[in-house]
């Protein structure tokens, strides 16, 4: 029995990349909101507009990459770079999405809309320039990551600290940092870096050095937050956050080790969503903030 393939529409959407915008969860979870059907709704249209607007990037992304695409050795079998579909039909479905995202945000607050724009402004600018300059690139896949949070707190609505920004964007950029690693070390010592991007294979020491000195900084941010005052307010038990400590830094070093080995998926939030040792990492992690709250 042969498995159904996935149409090449759908692919183009990238639905495993919605996984990223359940960071809008995140500041609801961290402040120990009261969870009711208003806030799920909120939060649930939120994650649908985000994750629409992201796959009208993606698309848009995949037309204006079409000729580098299908030089590389893993892209090409993308469906537009593999041929499996129009250039016009990408066009329409973006235009598409476009609108079901415009839908789905404008029952939810302005000052989302003014969020979503702002996703949508500086994704548009990594699709058209910003991917193609060196670290500036990962510095805003790091911020598109971080604005997911940023929504996260608008729709909830909930606070949101200077430490738990400090801590989204280093433990962002360290991950940026892991995907454009992959990106050039899969490129053939001859052929410099991945085509369209600036970078070549000798910058491979320099990105692994910023990558792993973002994560002992993420991770420096999270003891400093769990040693100051605002933490006393949200746990009964603070001091068993400590024990997030290791889990922490041990799931970020395992991270960068694969990446280094060459193990590591390109995507390393793909990675994680199909890595057993992550999903019980989290849940020790999650188990950990429980019981200290």
């Amino acid at each position: 029995m042969t498995t159904p393939r996935v149409p090449a529409w759908l692919r183009l959407l990238r639905p495993h990349q919605w996984a990223k915008n359940l960071l809008v969860l995140l500041p609801a979870v961290a402040a120990h909101m009261a969870w009711s059907a208003d806030l799920g709704l909120r939060l649930a249209l939120g994650f649908v507009a985000l994750s629409l607007v992201a796959s009208t990037l993606y698309v848009v992304n995949d037309i204006v990459d079409l000729p580098h695409d299908r030089a590389h050795p893993v892209k090409r079998f993308r469906p537009l770079a593999a041929g499996e579909m129009s250039r016009s039909a990408a066009v329409a479905l973006a235009a598409v999405l476009g609108v079901l995202a415009v839908a789905a945000a404008l029952p939810l607050s302005g000052d989302f809309a003014a969020v979503l724009a702002c996703y949508a402004v500086l994704s548009a600018g990594y699709s058209f320039l910003l991917k193609r300059k060196p670290i500036l690139d990962a510095i805003t896949l790091a911020s598109l990551s971080t604005i997911r949070v940023v929504a996260g707190a608008v729709l909830a609505p909930a606070p949101l600290s200077r430490w738990f920004i400090a801590f989204a964007v280093f433990f962002f950029l360290s991950l940026a940092l892991v995907k454009r690693y992959v990106e050039v070390g899969e490129r053939p010592a001859e052929g410099g870096g991945p085509l369209g991007r600036g970078y070549v294979r000798e910058d491979l020491p320099v990105l692994a050095d910023l990558g792993i000195s973002s994560a002992a900084v993420a991770t420096l941010v999270y003891c400093l937050y769990i040693t100051g005052p605002d933490v006393t307010r949200l746990y009964v038990r603070p001091d068993l956050l400590w024990v997030g400590l290791p889990i922490l830094l041990y799931w970020q070093a395992r991270v960068w080790l694969l990446t280094v080995r060459g193990d590591m998926h390109a995507d390393p939030v793909v990675y994680a969503l199909t890595d057993r040792v992550s999903y019980l990492l989290f849940g020790g992690f999650i188990l950990v903030t429980l019981l200290a709250a």
